[in-house]
């Protein structure tokens, strides 16, 4: 393994590490960088517990090396509170009571966060397929859907940006 200077910017600040190209982005977040939201779950990109966002697209942290986002913005769950106040993602999921364990939270909230950047107002039909690829064991998911749904209008009147 070669060794090499990787900078990124990681929740809003420049970052720089000496790190395995290599390496997944979910150990590097985890193990170096401090922020362990991402979870690590089947470890092949099928259950999203990973999920963060790079350059406001959400991904798989498990199967994206370092190396190939070098220079690139990633966001994860840690970044999403504002001067203290949790987004309305966050807040929607803890007034709907959308988890049970919470160990996919993080990943379900980073994937709902992409969808609502590319389309602010999803029909359920498409919260609904979008999150498909995010696996909640405890069936969460009906929560999951009103929490996005109700995060995507408190975000429509302007009240938080995504």
């Amino acid at each position: 393994m070669s060794r090499r200077r990787i900078n990124l910017i990681i929740n809003g600040r420049q970052t720089s590490l000496l790190a395995d190209a290599g390496r997944p982005l979910l150990w590097v977040l985890r193990d170096d960088l401090g922020p362990t939201g991402a979870k690590f779950g089947c470890g092949e990109g099928h259950c999203g517990a990973c999920t963060v966002l790079v350059n406001d697209e959400a991904v798989r942290s498990c199967q994206l090396s370092i190396g190939e986002i070098e220079g690139k913005r990633i966001l994860t769950i840690e970044g999403l509170a504002r001067n203290g106040r949790l987004h309305p993602l966050q807040r929607s999921f803890i007034r709907y009571h959308a988890f049970q364990c919470g160990f996919c939270t993080p990943g379900m909230i980073m994937a709902a966060l992409a969808l609502l950047k590319r389309n602010p107002q999803p029909s359920r039909e498409e919260i609904t397929r979008e999150m498909e690829w995010n696996l909640c064991r405890c069936g969460s998911y009906a929560l999951i859907v009103e929490a996005i749904r109700s995060a995507a209008a408190e975000l429509r009147e302007g009240q938080h940006s995504v």
